[in-house]
């Protein structure tokens, strides 16, 4: 059997609890998915991302949903070495692939006040744009359960702003189907399979690491952590709130790129 259908196997059979199900699970609970969807999937490198590509081929392959899917790396200047890594791992991974080439490192160059928030505004502002040049309607990104608690309370501390769970912009949906899968259970995929995915999707957390800097990421991650050691259900209760906002102790939101002033639409309702 070859390598690729040996990975697919162990997704539905081995990781069935902790990676199928779950996926299956945010697609049919937040409607990821449906018919005359064109998604654009996009691929960082990560383990996660190449994760999400195979649920989605096996979800096309055997689901009666009928939707198009677009494979697409986006690369925003990653070495030469992690560039080939990617495209070694999408032959293994029968990934069908299309490298999309931006210059955001380049661009970010020696910024390190709000790193991570501006790299993240930025990729996300490309993806829209290619997202529309496609033809797709909805954006499928890897993040992971913790990516998700992660990225949420650095919205919170280092963008200002509160981001839930979903987001449209440009006519275009954003989607994460892991949202409900734990790193770890990735992680014991990839060694499960034996499979090696590049180290730092993000060139701003590499450079911390080498030169035993600090990142707004790192931060994040070594916070919940402390949080966690007081309060075992943290993260869980992180990704709830961020889940399901309760709006009435909300004043107003950000609503089509205009704020809107909820006490006023809660007096109309009334």
């Amino acid at each position: 059997m070859e390598k690729y259908k040996e990975i697919e196997r162990s997704i539905i059979k081995k990781f069935r609890k902790e990676i199928w199900s779950k996926f299956i699970k945010a697609i049919r609970k937040y409607k990821l998915i449906n018919d005359g969807d064109k998604i654009m999937v996009c691929i960082s490198g990560s383990k996660s991302s190449y994760l999400m590509a195979k649920c989605i081929q096996e979800l096309k392959r055997h689901s009666v949903i009928n939707f198009d899917v677009y494979y697409v790396v986006i690369n925003p200047g990653y070495s030469d070495y992690n560039l080939e890594l990617i495209l070694d791992n999408a032959m293994i991974l029968n990934v069908p692939v299309k490298v999309l080439n931006s210059d955001i490192f380049d661009v970010l160059g020696d910024i390190d006040k709000n790193a991570c928030h501006l790299c993240i505004k930025m990729q996300r502002e490309f993806l829209y744009n290619k997202a529309n040049e496609l033809g797709c309607n909805k954006i499928a990104i890897a993040h992971h359960f913790n990516d998700v608690i992660e990225i949420s309370s650095l919205s919170i501390f280092y963008g200002s702003k509160a981001t839930t769970m979903m987001s449209k912009h440009h006519n275009v949906e954003l989607i994460r189907p892991l949202c409900l899968v734990k790193e770890d259970s990735i992680i014991s995929w990839c060694k499960y399979n034996n499979l090696n995915f590049i180290n730092f999707s993000c060139y701003f957390t590499e450079r911390c690491r080498l030169y035993e800097m600090s990142s707004e990421r790192n931060e994040i991650k070594k916070l919940l952590k402390e949080l966690k050691m007081v309060n075992d259900d943290v993260e869980y209760n992180i990704f709830k709130a961020v889940d399901n906002i309760n709006c009435d102790f909300v004043k107003e939101t950000k609503i089509n790129e205009k704020y809107v002033d909820l006490t006023i639409n809660k007096k109309n309702q009334v």
